[in-house]
């Protein structure tokens, strides 16, 4: 699940993001609730928009993941 971002261009990263937000932010409201199966998943949701969020920034720079590991 963590690499399977790298493949997505800038706008399929961006509308991804908003999902994954919009899903978040649902989540967080159903916590509050109580009715929550799987109270792991805000977490994992999180670091999803995290790692979304840095790869749109590395887009927006010009900057190749692939580059940085290799140096």
């Amino acid at each position: 699940m963590k690499n399977s971002f790298k493949e997505l261009k800038l706008e399929e990263l961006v509308a991804k993001r908003e999902e994954l937000r919009k899903k978040y932010f649902d989540l967080r409201f159903q916590m509050v609730i109580g009715h929550v199966e799987n109270p792991l998943q805000k977490r994992t949701i999180r670091r999803q928009i995290a790692r979304l969020n840095t790869l749109i920034s590395e887009r927006e720079r010009g900057v190749s993941a692939v580059a940085s590991v290799k140096a």
